[in-house]
């Protein structure tokens, strides 16, 4: 396993491992080593992060259109006439849960709002709002939900700012954090643990800050966010909630850490650059970037340059080497801000 000294350009961001994975119905979510896994078939979840990823690439990279293309229409077939959605595919391709207002249901608001912006062309952004405007009339059933649907409507809110359900939704999404957080400083974090994809909570009041324009919203996702950094941060490095979650007396570090917690901090520091060009949020994302490259509590990379895939964990003395479809998405979302740091230097 290379060290952090050792990396060099080879794990640039590109799509390679996702086509591997990738076959037309849609992304598989498990790999064994470098290999899908079709027998635990797709998700909507993973198809939302191809879609977005795909979308934010905005074609630059080789394959990276097909595979949003792929991943849209699979969101799509995933969003029944009620506007929830399911969220698990079998490889024979039937569905084997029921809709509902759970993370995928985020997860697809999300994807379709990006879409709606920055679609490959008029077809795919028409359709996309079209879809939005469906589904975003129900409300998540858990904080997450809510915050992955804020994303999307935020997306929605930049090309309409008079978009009413948009507005709406960042509004309920923002409000049901805000009644949460805590006037606890030394834990002012709106649960009793840090849990999964922690820094998408202060990303979509900062969504909804701009979205609506509330600086109330944006200043406490600020607070939030930088509250955060601090207590994911380890002697210089970014040292993220391990699987089994990290409360208030839980020590540092601790394993093993995936890969989504270090994109979620990479993309809501971007998000809090953009808002305030702070650039002790670039210092923070700096500190995401090198984590995948290496900087990390185990000091080992977390990119497998042959593949182009994302390993997924980060344990003790080593790396877990499957490179399922969530892991290599989370570095790739983490990597594609690395323009943004060269340009601002």
């Amino acid at each position: 396993m290379k060290s952090v000294t050792a990396i060099d350009n080879a794990d640039r961001v590109t799509f390679r491992h996702l086509s591997r994975l990738t076959d037309d119905r849609g992304i598989l979510e498990h790999a064994k080593g470098r290999h899908p896994r079709f027998s635990f078939g797709y998700c909507t979840d993973d198809n939302a992060r191809l879609a977005v990823a795909s979308l934010h690439d905005g074609g630059r990279s080789f394959g990276s259109e097909i595979l949003g293309r792929i991943a849209l229409n699979f969101i799509h077939d995933a969003v029944d006439e009620s506007g929830m959605v399911r969220n698990r595919l079998s490889f024979q391709r039937v569905w084997v849960d029921s809709p509902s207002t759970d993370d995928c249901w985020g997860r697809a608001l999300w994807a379709f709002g990006t879409a709606a912006r920055l679609g490959f062309n008029d077809h795919i952004r028409i359709e996309a709002q079209r879809a939005f405007d469906h589904a975003c009339l129900h409300r998540g059933s858990a904080l997450r939900a809510m915050c992955y649907a804020a994303l999307g409507a935020a997306e929605v809110a930049r090309i309409d700012p008079h978009h009413h359900d948009a507005a709406f939704l960042l509004h309920d999404a923002a409000e049901e954090v805000c009644d949460l957080v805590r006037s606890d400083r030394a834990w002012p974090w709106p649960e009793d643990r840090l849990t999964y994809h922690n820094a998408l909570i202060p990303e979509a009041l900062l969504a909804a800050g701009e979205g609506t324009g509330s600086v109330d919203y944006i200043e406490t996702g600020l607070d939030l966010l930088e509250w955060l950094v601090r207590r994911e941060t380890h002697n210089g490095r970014l040292s993220v909630t391990p699987v089994g979650g990290r409360g208030p007396s839980d020590p540092q570090p601790a394993f093993d850490q995936q890969p989504i917690e270090v994109a979620g901090i990479a993309n809501a520091c971007a998000r809090a650059w953009h808002l305030t060009n702070d650039n002790h949020w670039l210092d923070s994302l700096a500190l995401a970037t090198a984590w995948f490259r290496g900087h990390n509590d185990a000091g080992l990379a977390m990119v497998d340059n042959q593949s182009h895939g994302g390993f997924d964990g980060l344990g003790s003395g080593g790396v877990n080497l499957n490179q399922g479809a969530e892991s290599t998405i989370a570095m790739i979302s983490t990597l594609q801000h690395e323009q943004l740091l060269q340009a601002a230097h």
